[in-house]
């Protein structure tokens, strides 16, 4: 919408105060003495654009609002970043984040710088060549928790001491590299298999010569704690230790050789397959390492080709249990232990896992076997001798087991009959004894005196009544007819198998 602006003094639109172009416009009725008539002018009328109305100033609201902002975005970085004045090992972390702190302790230890001089010339190495190491988020962790940008309490604290760990290894390198005039290489132990003892054995290590890591370990960490970037140090000798030494050796020897001591295939307790130790150490590569050690590797293959052959020297049939009774039913011993039946189960996996033992130096392997038990069987012996035959029965719970012919008691010194226990067992002794009449009485010489017979040497003797015995007889061959003094005599090799077929209380039956 616009206004039409009208000619001054028309009654529409016009007020005693209006002007148009600060001009006043005649209406033709009224003139000026001496002024010629004026002319009567039409109105003129023209379209204006409208004034747009006058905003509202804010300023004050918009003020606030900034300040607002401002003051929130303050209030919600100080809940985020560490409080003004915090170091830790000299690097300000102030006014950053934990992370960002971090990073600029990890960066700063990186660049500090520790210069050597000395008789191997000026050389210089940095924390990141020396492998040197903070725990950077921890300590920034701490500065924040301890130290957070919210606490003004907390603002300007003392510095966070920020232990510095060197990497041995990589700080050798790196000042071999910086000063070679002062490095010798140390020499590693080393464990060899030695097929003269059949042992494993050590070569001892050798120190080397190189600067001195630890002194400048600290002389890092000193100046890193200290917030300087370039420390001096006069660089020295030191002996370098070898990176695998000598008790390690030792401990990875012995370890293997007591391996070498119990190798092989077990079933329980019992080494059904020995591995001797030439063997299995040539299945064995031992390798660097880490930290100087020796790892063990195992070459499967070759243990696949003893496990193809288990089977036939693991698996047997169940043996049954012998045990040796008398009539009374007391038990005088075992003729045969019972051996329990077993059959492996699988080859399938078993190179594998013994390699796998082997490479932690445990060479026992227990086999998976199914195993049989077995039966216990008891046996009545009895030795028969048959007076009337002159034959002796071995006999197992009444059967005949096997028989020869003997001698017994002649005439005047018979065998007597009756049943009886073995009571003793001599290999070899000498017999005495007196000679008798044909009334059994004892014979005197002219003199008044015993006349006395003497046997030496009379071997495998077991006695059953008295001085009566079974035994060796070594002066006659005269079997199948009474000849001794009362003993059952018989050849020598049968006497010995007698005397280690019959048990100690085994029964006897004399009878004609």
């Amino acid at each position: 919408m616009t206004d039409v602006v009208t000619r001054p003094g028309s009654d529409e639109n016009t007020s005693e105060n209006d002007t148009v172009d600060d001009q006043r416009v005649d209406d033709g009725a009224s003139t000026t003495p001496g002024d010629a008539p004026t002319v009567p002018v039409e109105p003129i009328y023209e379209w204006a654009p409208a004034e747009p109305a006058p905003r509202k100033r804010r300023v004050g609201l918009w003020v606030g609002i900034g300040a607002g902002v401002i003051a929130l975005g303050a209030a919600a970085a100080s809940l985020v970043l560490i409080a003004p004045g915090t170091s830790v090992a000299g690097v300000q972390v102030g006014f950053m984040t934990p992370g960002a702190a971090a990073d600029a302790v990890a960066t700063s230890l990186a660049e500090t710088t520790v210069v050597l001089t000395g008789e191997g010339g000026d050389a210089a190495v940095t924390g990141a060549e020396l492998g040197a190491t903070v725990d950077a988020e921890a300590l920034t962790q701490t500065a924040f928790a301890e130290h957070p940008m919210w606490n003004v309490t907390a603002w300007f604290a003392d510095p966070i001491d920020a232990p510095v760990h060197i990497d041995e290894i990589a700080a050798a390198e790196a000042l071999a590299a910086a000063v070679p005039a002062m490095h010798t290489d140390p020499v590693d132990a080393e464990v060899t298999f030695d097929a003269d003892s059949a042992t494993y054995v050590v070569t001892p290590g050798m120190d080397g010569t190189g600067v001195d890591a630890a002194s400048v370990g600290d002389s890092l960490a000193t100046a890193f704690a200290a917030g300087e970037s370039v420390a001096e140090l006069d660089a020295v000798a030191a002996p370098v230790t070898p990176e695998r030494q000598t008790s390690v050796a030792d401990a990875t020897a012995a370890r293997l050789n007591a391996m070498l001591d119990e190798a092989g295939f077990y079933v329980g307790d019992e080494r059904v397959v020995p591995i001797e130790a030439a063997e299995l150490a040539s299945w064995i590569t031992l390798t660097p390492g880490e930290r100087g050690t020796l790892e063990i590797s195992v070459d499967q293959a070759a243990v696949q080709e003893v496990v193809d052959t288990l089977p036939e020297a693991v698996n047997r049939e169940a043996v049954n249990n012998k045990v040796l009774v008398n009539l009374a039913g007391t038990t005088l011993g075992e003729e045969k232990a019972g051996t329990v039946g077993r059959e492996l189960e699988t080859t399938e996996g078993i190179a594998a896992g013994f390699s796998e033992q082997v490479a932690n130096a445990n060479g026992a392997y227990q086999l998976p076997v199914v195993e049989t038990a077995y039966e216990t069987a008891q046996v009545v012996r009895l030795l028969e001798v048959n007076l009337s035959s002159q034959m002796l029965y071995l006999k197992e719970n009444d059967q005949v087991v096997d028989s020869w012919a003997i001698s017994s008691g002649a005439g005047n010194t018979p065998t007597y009959t009756g049943r009886y226990t073995v009571h003793a067992h001599l290999t070899s002794q000498t017999m005495r004894g007196n000679e008798r009449d044909a009334n059994g009485d004892i014979l005197l010489d002219a003199d008044g005196e015993p006349v006395t017979y003497t046997t030496p040497n009379v071997k495998w003797v077991m006695y059953f009544n008295g001085d009566q015995a079974f035994h060796g007889v070594y002066w006659h061959s005269n079997w199948g007819t009474p000849m001794s003094h009362g003993c059952v005599g018989m050849p020598e090799w049968r006497a010995e198998q007698l005397y280690n077929w019959t048990a100690h209380g085994t029964d006897v039956w004399i009878h004609y």
